[in-house]
């Protein structure tokens, strides 16, 4: 068989079921033909995306992948898997490469020298022979340790070599392997969670990717111990328990920042604790406990008083079996925990911004919109995800998920419009959700186009335009271009596109509307159409409680 038909027959024997891709590549025609179904973008940018969404919906099992041409199609493609990179989101991208008798010659773009810098592993199929070496050592890399992109370059000239089948006939997918933490770790940390006043944990996205909602929750509410999660771990607990505080990242929720800076001991797990203006820093005179499967990431963002390596699921069953054999099995009651301080805290916040959470003026406030949405469609069925620059700081502190993957949180890479592909791969994943992505107008020009592709893909998904006419972030860095020139100003109806583009929309101008809006646009999507809202929004510049510390 050609090399191209082994490759496409181990990907289907990896369990991939989708190919996110954009024309010319022979991996397209090849997956299709191994029972494969395509899914092609408007931009290779955002169909690296689209896997991308998958992938953290699925939590990588399978990963999502990417096919694109070598040249151009593997430029326009970087951003995306730099995207991928910053967030840990596993997926794999199959770019051809140039033919290899002029391969990696200056100045033709070189995937293999290119990506290097933002992949976990890149790789050159160099030889017809090494097919099933090649993908079995790109999966083990997909499934093991951290996650993050893989890249396997084709070249060109070798998609039709004759290989044996015997290659793909024998092929045996990867195991998945994981381990706890040092036992007698694990043990000390225990104690100090026992013997802690005010402990809270923070969850990042390992505990996702592990599957390891339920042993946090059984742990925090074991220990009545309150539970924030990071922008990526967002929705690793049910921000509707009675433990949880919110997520933090530049901005935060009002039982964050209360129980975060008053607290002794912080566990963080799944969590690399990298430093950026994305993740909320951690106020200093705390005992830290850092646990994570990267040993590269201890230290990394200050060092901790305690480190477990390990996966986060089997590192929370080992405290929690600690922790009750050191407390003989008496668990604190919910009387003599912080649920009650905590809902008082988060209804004080709440009281504050009412003004803005229930606002009836016009243009309306992009607050509104998304109160009326966790008032309208319950967060249990649904994925939600935030785009970068407003929606992400308006969303992140008052929307509260319901569940795993009941909200995809990203953004330690700024790049607008990312939120569109990510909804979509949601859907793909998860077909019986009902996925919605919050972008601003800027986003859209950025990626808008690619609604067509949900269409086309009969992918119904909900993309929510907030269309308030100008680029509120940069209004403090942009005054005087602004003041002379409109520089910030921006126009379109997106409502018109969304129409013309095949889906259903519809222009919301009255905030007694935004409701009903949800409705409308839910059945729609019931009815298999993509539906686009634009609410016309005000130039909304206030953000809650961004970086009080660090």
């Amino acid at each position: 068989m050609r090399t191209i038909d082994a490759i496409a027959r181990i990907l289907k024997a990896e369990g991939i079921e989708y190919l996110s891709c954009f024309p010319t590549t022979p991996v397209i025609e090849a997956a299709v033909e191994a029972g494969i179904r395509p899914i092609i973008c408007r931009q290779e940018r955002v169909g690296v995306v689209i896997a991308d969404g998958y992938s953290r919906v699925k939590n990588g099992r399978p990963a999502g992948v990417f096919a694109m041409q070598y040249g151009p199609g593997a430029e326009n493609a970087f951003p995306g898997v730099a995207t991928a990179y910053s967030d840990s989101t596993p997926l794999l991208l199959l770019p051809l490469g140039h033919p290899r008798d002029h391969d990696r010659i200056n100045p033709l773009f070189s995937s293999l020298r290119t990506y290097d810098s933002v992949t976990k592993s890149v790789e050159q199929m160099n030889t017809a022979g090494r097919v099933g070496d090649v993908m079995r050592r790109a999966f083990a890399s997909l499934r093991n340790g951290r996650g993050g992109p893989v890249m396997v370059e084709i070249p060109a000239d070798l998609t039709g070599a004759t290989v044996d089948s015997s290659i793909a006939d024998d092929y045996t997918p990867v195991p998945t392997v994981v381990s706890q933490a040092d036992p007698e770790e694990g043990e000390k940390v225990a104690r100090v969670l026992l013997a802690a006043e005010r402990p809270v944990i923070v969850a990042g996205a390992g505990v996702l990717y592990a599957e390891g909602s339920a042993q946090l929750v059984e742990l925090a509410e074991y220990l009545q111990i309150p539970v924030m999660t990071t922008m990526e771990g967002k929705s690793a607990i049910s921000e509707l328990h009675p433990l949880a505080l919110g997520s933090g990242s530049g901005v935060m929720s009002g039982p964050v920042l209360e129980f975060l800076t008053d607290a002794d001991v912080v566990l963080v797990i799944g969590s690399s604790m990298t430093p950026h203006s994305m993740v909320t820093p951690i106020p200093p005179g705390k005992v830290v406990i850092h646990s994570t499967n990267d040993p590269a990431d201890i230290g990394k963002g200050g060092s901790p008083t305690h480190a477990l390596l390990g996966d986060s699921r089997l590192v929370l069953s080992q405290l929690l079996n600690s922790v009750r054999e050191f407390s003989r099995g008496e668990a604190k009651t919910a009387d003599d925990g912080p649920s009650s301080r905590i809902e008082s805290i988060r209804a004080a916040w709440l009281a504050d911004w009412s003004h803005k959470l229930e606002s009836d003026t016009a243009p309306i406030n992009p607050y509104r919109v998304i109160w009326e949405l966790m008032r309208t469609i319950p967060p249990s069925e649904a994925i939600v995800t935030h785009d970068a620059g407003s929606p992400r700081f308006q969303m992140m502190p008052f929307y509260r998920s319901d569940g795993p993957r009941t909200y995809l949180g990203w953004g330690k890479s700024h790049q607008l419009g990312t939120g569109l592909g990510l909804a979509i791969g949601a859907k793909l994943a998860a077909p019986d959700k009902l996925c919605i992505n919050f972008m601003g107008d800027a986003a859209f020009g950025m990626t808008g186009l690619d609604f067509e592709t949900a269409v086309r893909s009969d992918l119904p998904i909900i993309t929510v335009v907030l269309n308030n006419g100008t680029m509120a972030v940069e209004t403090s860095l942009m005054e005087l271009s602004h003041q002379k020139h409109r520089s910030r100003d921006l126009g379109g109806n997106y409502a018109e596109i969304g129409k013309s583009l095949g889906g259903w929309s519809e222009r919301v101008t009255d905030p007694g509307q935004i409701s009903s809006a949800f409705k409308r646009a839910r059945r729609a999507t019931e009815e298999g159409h993509a539906a686009l809202l634009e609410f016309i929004t005000g130039a909304e510049t206030d953000y809650s409680n961004r970086r009080p510390f660090g």
